[in-house]
């Protein structure tokens, strides 16, 4: 079953509150013992040896009476709560702070238990006739003049070390708590900020996944989640451009398509059925055939591009004066400039400039741009080609003095099938894919091309080529 990723946050969450709260009550509760026994042991040996040296050596030194000397342990025992006994060397119980003894009433500690006086601590002591509840037991000596003269006892129930590591272990809980209310308000932020976002990215994915392009995600953070999401949006965006593009591009397609074929196909049946006589069949031939060459250069073009966009454009590096190749290709215009009498001026700073690129795609390029400026110029008008040196580039230049294109179509030139007439009437022979070609001829040589035009005025496209090394 799939689990969203708060619910995986929510049960990791939970689990590593719950763990911390067992292990807590559990072997941490043990471990807070030990170390509070420890201490104790440690606390208690210090005060034993303070009680042996500051007071019960008085008793043997300074003849301080026991009477005196049992008020002195008793005020300690109220400040420690822990019974104290004064023990003689030979075992005999001297003083208890519970308990007055009399002389018949003494005993001999070694009795009850021979290790009382040998080990300096014992747990979980059991003297039933003495104490309700074992005991923590902590012996220190009382020395004078290098021998043993007694021994002082001190003893904590055990039920005060049970206290003090409930109350420790309560602390730790409270804070333990305080943590996770804090681990929830921060569970809480992260979830808003994590996963919030990532459903509404998701819900974005559905949408644009099912074809709703305008979805806005809305997203209110500043962090990387807004970044991708402005990343997804703009991807949609550019889905959505391209979906426009696929289908205004079918659309050309099938526009300049149908338009030779019918033509063809009128043409071809109205000679076939003798609508049009013989004697003029010549004349709807050469439309036959201007159509079938629209029809041819179409389709080597869109063979041309698919063949770009599927394994990028194989370039045939070599170096070449494109003079010559400016030259050449304006010879194989020359019947058309002087039909429409155009005068082509060629203005050259060098006679020779060696540039190191595809000849062939250099031409075509050359040809495409040459081929709009005659299409877009007034008759009796002028075309000029320049080619100028510049930082080890050599930049061409193709300026007519035509009609222009309109600013808003500028940069829209570049585009598959786009025509600045948006009738078609200005170019029947034009496929709307030269200047798109161009452009992918220039990217391939990492080169840039620019276009200046103004409307009723002429355009000028520059492009520049790397200059070949000497």
């Amino acid at each position: 079953m799939k689990q969203s990723i708060g619910k995986k946050f929510t049960l990791c969450f939970l689990f590593i509150i719950l763990a911390m709260f067992i292990f807590l009550n559990t072997y941490g509760k043990n471990s807070i013992r030990n170390e509070i026994i420890q201490q104790k042991k440690t606390s208690l040996y210090s005060e034993a040896e303070l009680i042996c040296k500051k007071y019960a050596s008085d008793y043997y030194v300074n003849d301080l009476s026991l009477h005196s000397l049992r008020r002195q342990l008793i005020a300690i025992d109220e400040y420690l709560g822990t019974r104290i006994w004064l023990v003689n060397a030979d075992g005999t119980l001297l003083c208890d702070t519970r308990n007055s003894l009399e002389d018949d009433q003494k005993i001999n500690v070694k009795t009850l238990d021979s290790s009382l006086l040998t080990n300096t601590n014992i747990e979980n002591l059991s003297l039933p006739a003495y104490f309700d509840e074992p005991v923590l037991s902590v012996t220190s000596s009382v020395i004078v003049n290098y021998k043993v003269k007694a021994y002082v006892m001190m003893f904590l129930p055990n039920s005060s070390l049970t206290d003090d590591t409930i109350l420790v272990t309560n602390v730790i809980n409270i804070c333990l708590l305080i943590l996770g209310l804090v681990l929830i308000i921060l569970f809480i932020y992260l979830y808003i900020i994590t996963v919030y976002p990532l459903r509404k990215l998701k819900q974005a994915a559905i949408e644009y996944t099912g074809g709703n392009y305008d979805y806005k995600l809305n997203l209110k953070s500043h962090d990387e989640f807004h970044d991708l999401g402005n990343t997804i949006e703009y991807m949609a965006s550019e889905m959505n451009n391209q979906e426009a593009y696929q289908k205004k591009f079918i659309a050309n397609i099938s526009h300049d398509f149908r338009s030779p074929l019918t033509s063809i196909k009128g043409y071809a049946e109205a000679m076939l059925d003798g609508t049009i006589p013989y004697e003029n069949q010549d004349h709807y031939l050469e439309i036959i055939l201007f159509e079938a060459e629209r029809l041819n250069k179409l389709t080597s073009n869109l063979l041309s591009l698919n063949t770009f966009d599927n394994k990028g454009m194989l370039l045939d590096i070599s170096i070449f004066n494109v003079n010559e190749i400016i030259k050449s290709t304006v010879a194989s215009f020359e019947g058309t400039c002087i039909k429409k009498k155009i005068k082509v001026i060629l203005e050259f700073s060098e006679k020779d400039m060696p540039v190191s690129a595809d000849m062939g795609r250099i031409q075509q390029v050359l040809y495409n741009l040459l081929d709009n400026a005659i299409k877009f110029s007034h008759s009796n008008s002028s075309i000029k080609i320049t080619t100028r040196e510049r930082n080890d580039k050599i930049f061409i230049a193709v300026k007519d003095h035509g009609e222009g294109i309109p600013k808003e179509s500028i940069t829209k030139i570049w585009d598959r099938f786009y025509k600045s007439d948006p009738s078609r009437g200005k170019d029947k022979k034009g496929t709307g894919l030269g200047l798109s070609i161009v452009k992918e001829i220039i990217n391939a040589h990492n080169e840039n091309i620019n276009v200046v035009s103004t409307e009723g005025a002429g355009t000028e496209f520059v492009f520049s080529l790397p200059m070949a090394n000497d």
